[in-house]
């Protein structure tokens, strides 16, 4: 039973994340498929699809469309019942409902001035009254859930909660944003996350970054965990003969942690450059 996911460029979709993540965290079946934002064919890739002018959308195996993000969130929770996709207790299930829904239709101030950008960091941002208003509401939600919880996730484990605010987490990130100790170890926990990790990875190696999210702002290096030193390579002799993603022959090779491996293809190649220890099937290679 496999859904269908269509999706935005990753490195600036957030809703895209928090559509994708719940298959990813939960290890739900799903088959994706990818659109342009701003392009010429976005509006008619998405009508084809079935969905209503905004990504994500899915296709259910009964043959449902989910047109937002909390609805996918809504629907997975009600038929996976035994993924625990949302918390057994029920005071903290209503908590996690509640804050799923406000980040939803709120925070408008964060998401108009601190668009989510994987590609970069920014430096020097200076945080508008109404970021600053949106950022403290965040704060004292984060820190009343895992006050309670005690962490690393707002409810212990990861749920649709965490999903939903996991581009607020990156915006906090990307943006240098000025929030509590507890918040920011909440925010790390969530850019050490390994789908998070693989998804960051992944729209690196889909580039380019849109100009539309080019900031009049200072780069600055995205805060992501250490990763290993790696880089394309066009000859070399490979340690391995089949990718370790397809098991089809390799056609690609890049140096890793001054190794060389080979990939199927340069998606595979660069996903793994952009970060090799998010993929355990790299890894499994890789330590053998």
């Amino acid at each position: 039973m496999t859904y269908d996911l269509l999706i935005g460029q990753r490195g600036h979709s957030s809703w895209s994340l928090r559509g994708w993540l719940p298959f990813a965290v939960f290890g739900i079946d799903v088959a994706v498929q990818k659109t342009r934002m701003y392009s010429d064919v976005f509006d008619a890739q998405i009508a084809a699809f079935g969905g209503a002018g905004t990504v994500p959308v899915v296709k259910t195996p009964q043959g449902g469309v989910l047109t937002d993000s909390i609805a996918i969130a809504w629907h997975l929770a009600e038929e996976f019942p035994d993924k625990h996709l949302l918390p057994a207790a029920s005071k903290d299930r209503a908590d996690a409902l509640s804050l799923i829904a406000e980040m939803h239709s709120g925070f408008g101030g964060l998401r108009d001035a601190c668009p989510m950008n994987l590609y970069t960091g920014w430096a020097n941002f200076q945080t508008p009254p109404d970021v600053r208003s949106d950022l403290d509401r965040i704060d004292t939600i984060w820190s009343r859930a895992l006050e309670r919880s005690g962490g690393p996730f707002l409810y212990g484990d990861y749920t649709l909660a965490d999903a939903s605010y996991a581009p607020v987490a990156t915006r906090i990130a990307t943006y240098g944003l000025s929030v509590s100790t507890t918040a920011q170890t909440y925010v790390r926990t969530h850019l050490a996350q390994s789908d998070f990790r693989r998804w960051r990875a992944m729209s690196l190696a889909e580039g380019p970054e849109l100009p539309q999210y080019c900031m009049p702002l200072e780069r600055s290096p995205f805060p992501a965990p250490p990763a290993f030193d790696s880089r394309p390579l066009d000859t070399g002799t490979p340690e391995n003969d089949l990718c370790p993603y397809s098991g089809l022959p390799v056609t690609h090779l890049a140096e890793i942690g001054g190794r060389v491996f080979g990939f199927c293809n340069a998606f595979c190649r660069d996903k793994t450059v952009a970060d090799a220890a998010a993929w355990p099937a790299f890894m499994r290679i890789y330590g053998s």
